[in-house]
């Protein structure tokens, strides 16, 4: 790791020419999240992308680039299937006032993500160890979200199953999923119907100066899901609705 303020600098300008604003304290933060992220990738397997300059763009970029395109001031915002904590961690220090929840079911990266939050003095944040499907069921977390996000690489007709329950009605999910995901969108299209969704956005990014691009699909909720939904037992990954 280099000079501290010139990688600063670096992240401030980064952000800037993806048409992100961010100032000196987020930069520093998203700083210290990445010492904390490569440090601990020595002992655990948080992301196979460590070198400075690919974190800063494909992961913190492409996690807060959302806020270019939804208005997430003041939104309560779960993470499903958080990994190392993206989306959740950059858009919440990109958009300090989210009520943040993070989700997955590996306890070793929840550990790891309590470590972030207390190191980055982060509020309004908690780190949960369980599955989406039991989780979804509970009453303090179906349907009581405004938005939820995933960055998880799970096909698009199984990640519906496990996100959709956690949005209110009037909410969204977004998925973060590869570039021209067109194929994957047609085929979730029941499953999303079936759960009291409706496809509504289809984000095409490109991380500037980087040859990276992906799809951020927007589905709104427009009715409740069924009691029925999420299935537990893996179903929804194995046998996903048709």
């Amino acid at each position: 790791m280099g000079d501290i303020n010139k990688e600063i600098s670096y992240i401030i300008e980064r952000f800037g020419n993806n048409g992100l604003t961010i100032d000196n304290h987020k930069a520093e933060q998203l700083y210290r999240f990445y010492s904390m992220l490569v440090e601990k990738n020595k002992v655990m397997n948080l992301t196979a992308i460590t070198e400075f300059e690919e974190v800063v763009d494909k992961h913190f970029i492409d996690s807060a680039i959302l806020g270019k395109y939804v208005d997430l001031n003041s939104k309560t915002v779960i993470d499903v299937g958080t990994g190392a904590g993206f989306p959740g961690i950059p858009l919440k220090i990109l958009y300090p006032d989210i009520k943040l929840t993070l989700l997955d079911s590996l306890n070793k990266r929840i550990v790891f993500l309590n470590e972030v939050i207390t190191g980055l003095n982060l509020s309004g944040v908690s780190a949960i160890h369980a599955r989406a499907e039991e989780l979804g069921v509970k009453t303090d977390h179906r349907e009581q979200y405004d938005i939820c996000v995933s960055r998880a690489v799970s096909n698009l007709s199984t990640l519906v199953e496990y996100c959709i329950p956690f949005v209110k009605v009037g909410g969204c999910f977004y998925s973060y999923k590869a570039a021209k995901a067109s194929e994957e969108i047609s085929q979730a299209g029941t499953a999303v119907k079936i759960l009291g969704g409706k496809i509504t956005d289809n984000i095409e990014v490109k991380i500037n100066a980087a040859d990276f691009e992906r799809t951020i699909v927007g589905i709104e909720k427009i009715s409740a899901t069924p009691k029925k939904y999420p299935r537990g037992g893996n179903k929804p990954a194995s046998n996903p609705i048709q």
